[in-house]
């Protein structure tokens, strides 16, 4: 453990999806075509968006509700089919890189919060190249899915935190209300899953529309 740390949050916990990895595009046509293999309504991108930052079965089961409960091993299946069709199509945000990097610089723990399972967190990391980036991390398949403040809890615990010095990242409501559940300050990003109109209710520290306004206000406010 570094012998300072930062000034005002030790820990600072992002969101994966929308946040820091370009996906909701693809994750949004992912649950589309998932929920029209199985013969179910196709839900609007609206209503696909919503689900975004979920476990991935109460994601689906939100998003198709008009398919029935025995079938949703197959929908689960088919949503991962598309999505390793596409993964290799993500990429991450322009400026997260370098955002990371001068927050280590800093002394900052960077965790990631995800409702990902944590076979698709470990291969996202790979994938993009993030491999021993994050100190720590927790995926919906492992604790409790958002907005529960469960995996927040465990993350403090892990790094012994208090919820005032940690921080949650995130483009979605859950994010946001996950937060708020755990006792800890948020900031929200624009750039996601959820209209940002719906973020100020739930008290973010900031909004913030890109990657590169994320990280002055983190370099500013951290």
């Amino acid at each position: 453990m570094p012998a300072s740390r930062p000034r005002r949050f030790d820990l600072i916990a992002f969101d994966w999806d929308g946040t820091l990895f370009d996906s909701t595009k693809i994750i949004v046509r992912c649950i589309q075509r998932a929920v029209a293999d199985v013969g179910g309504a196709v839900p609007t991108e609206e209503a696909a968006s919503y689900v975004i930052g979920m476990g991935l079965m109460e994601a689906l089961a939100h998003a198709a509700p008009d398919v029935p409960r025995e079938r949703y091993a197959e929908l689960g299946a088919s949503y991962r089919r598309h999505y390793l069709n596409h993964q290799d199509d993500i990429s991450l945000f322009d400026g997260v890189l370098p955002m990371l990097a001068q927050l280590r610089q800093r002394h900052h723990w960077l965790a990631v919060a995800t409702g990902k399972s944590r076979r698709g967190l470990d291969e996202a990391l790979r994938s993009a190249q993030l491999a021993g980036v994050f100190d720590g991390s927790r995926t919906a398949d492992e604790t409790a899915g958002k907005p529960d403040p469960r995996m927040l809890h465990e993350l403090m615990r892990e790094f012994g935190t208090e919820p005032e010095r940690t921080l949650m990242i995130g483009d979605t409501t859950h994010d946001l209300q996950l937060a708020l559940n755990a006792s800890c300050p948020s900031v929200a990003v624009s750039y996601g899953a959820h209209a940002f109109e719906g973020f100020a209710a739930l008290r973010p520290q900031a909004i913030v529309h890109s990657v590169g306004e994320l990280h002055g206000w983190l370099l500013e406010n951290a």
